[in-house]
């Protein structure tokens, strides 16, 4: 048996996040049907992380486990995959590998503008209000500073715990107008950088303090924070492997 890492990219606006659920499409679905069509035997994948309804992913990865592949798999798994799922890379690595264990950094990308635009709908966050980008980053640089992230966790959530170790955070501007906040940690929890894209809006806007930043970091109540931004915007852009 060997264990086979598959290297992905989804558009998420058809499916219900990552994760398998009951009456709800997911990208991990299709994938397991996919696999086990072309291979004629049951597979199923198990994935970097879970993704919510509607994010997307610039690259993701998945493992399973299969005696041995179909010819030319990745091009017949794009032939019968929704198009909003593309196979770029399947790659047989060593039988302990894991594809949600031994990822040892993820970076998540929001995209967001300020002017009215026609092309960036469908996966940028429209904001009509003027942006203060500097103070937005000098609000996203206290998010390196600790490990406690309840306060941008969705509520309820089965997290085992709220730690997350953040080695980067900064928005970035794009064009005229065009802004990108991204963000690198070892993990993160449910909607955690959606609350955090909505709060640091708030600090742009003007309606959030440096002050009233730090307050609702070390309150550790999630109804302090910003609302949740829109998925659409949100890639899962690059996940980290000591051997990929």
């Amino acid at each position: 048996m060997t264990r086979y890492f598959i290297q992905l990219a989804f558009n998420g606006k058809d499916f219900h996040g990552w994760q398998i659920q009951d009456n709800a499409v997911s990208v991990q679905e299709e994938l397991n049907k996919g696999l086990s069509l072309l291979q004629r035997t049951e597979l199923k994948v198990t994935g970097c992380g879970r993704t919510d309804t509607g994010v997307n992913a610039s690259q993701f990865f998945a493992h399973f486990d299969a005696e041995i592949l179909v010819d030319n798999l990745v091009y017949k798994l794009n032939g019968v995959l929704p198009d909003s799922i593309v196979i770029e890379n399947i790659m047989a690595l060593h039988p302990e590998a894991h594809s949600r264990f031994d990822a040892t950094a993820r970076t998540y990308e929001y995209f967001f503008h300020t002017k009215l635009n026609p092309f960036l709908t469908d996966f940028s966050y429209y904001i009509s209000a003027d942006l203060n980008i500097d103070l937005m980053n000098e609000a996203a640089s206290k998010l390196l500073a600790i490990t406690d992230f309840t306060s941008f966790s969705k509520l309820h959530s089965d997290a085992y715990t709220n730690n997350c170790d953040v080695s980067f955070a900064k928005v970035t501007d794009l064009n005229k107008g065009q802004y990108k906040f991204t963000i690198t940690a070892d993990r993160f929890l449910r909607n955690m950088v959606r609350a955090i894209v909505g709060t640091l809006i708030d600090v742009g806007r003007g309606r959030v303090s440096q002050e009233d930043f730090q307050k609702i970091i070390e309150s550790k109540n999630r109804q302090n924070a910003g609302k949740s931004v829109d998925g659409s915007a949100l890639f899962l852009a690059k996940i980290e492997y000591p051997f990929i």
